[in-house]
C-alpha cells in the first residue's frame, strides 16, 4: 500500500518512467539500506495502477536507447493520494516477532528466555550505533528530512531497549504466571432449544 501511494505521489510531481520512479522512491526514503524496492516491484505495481485508472500511460521517451513508457497521474488517483496523505497510518506494535518468539521460549522450554532477551539486547544496540554514526554523517544544512527519519529510528530503538530491561526485570515473575491458552470449546452438539424442537 505505501509503496503504490508513494508512486503516485511521486508521479503527483511530474510524469516519470519507471526508472526514475525507482530513483525518486530510493531518495525519499533515504537509500536501499532503509527500504529497499526493486525495479521489477515499481513496473508491476504501475500497471496495477494503470488498470484500475489511477494512472496513465503519457508519452514513450527514446533518446537513442530503449524506449521509456512514461506515466502520469490521472485525476482519480490524485484524489486517491490526496485521501491517502490525510489518513492517518496504524501502527502494528502489538504484532511483535520478538515478543512472540519470547513467549514459545518459555511455553517450549527449548531455550531460556534470558538468552532470546540478550540476543535481542545485542542485536538492538548494533542496530542503535549503525544509526547513530549515519545520523553524524547527514548534513543538518540539506538533509534535515533525513536526519529526523533517523531520530526516529534512533528513538524507537531506545524505547525497544528500555522495554527489553523491563521484560528482563519481570521475567520471574512471567515465569510463575500461566501461559496463555486459549479459551476451552464445548464439546459435541450445542443443546437443542424450544425453537429447534419441531410440532409433529
Amino acid at each position: 500500500m505505501s509503496v503504490r501511494n508513494a508512486l503516485l505521489g511521486l508521479l503527483g510531481q511530474r510524469p516519470r518512467h519507471g526508472y526514475e520512479l525507482h530513483a525518486a522512491f530510493e531518495a525519499v526514503v533515504g537509500g536501499k539500506l532503509n527500504w529497499d524496492v526493486k525495479p521489477a516491484q515499481i513496473y508491476t505495481t504501475l500497471s496495477r495502477l494503470a488498470e484500475r485508472g489511477l494512472v496513465v500511460e503519457k508519452a514513450l521517451e527514446q533518446a537513442g536507447g530503449p524506449e521509456k513508457r512514461i506515466f502520469a497521474i490521472t485525476p482519480e488517483g490524485r484524489n486517491e493520494l490526496l485521501e491517502w496523505l490525510a489518513a492517518p497510518v496504524k501502527t502494528e506494535h502489538q504484532r511483535d516477532k520478538f515478543f512472540l518468539k519470547l513467549m514459545l521460549s518459555l511455553a517450549t522450554g527449548e531455550v531460556d528466555p534470558g538468552l532470546v532477551i540478550y540476543a535481542q539486547r545485542a542485536s538492538l544496540y548494533q542496530e542503535l550505533h549503525d544509526l547513530t554514526i549515519q545520523r553524524e554523517n547527514v548534513d543538518p544544512a540539506s538533509e534535515l528530512s533525513r536526519i529526523m527519519m533517523l531520530d526516529r529510528a534512533i528513538m524507537h530503538l531506545e524505547a525497544d531497549l528500555r522495554w527489553l530491561d523491563m521484560i528482563e526485570a519481570r521475567l520471574d515473575d512471567i515465569r510463575r504466571q500461566p501461559l496463555p491458552e486459549p479459551k476451552a470449546r464445548p464439546r459435541g452438539r450445542p443443546p437443542k432449544t424450544k425453537n429447534d424442537s419441531s410440532g409433529r
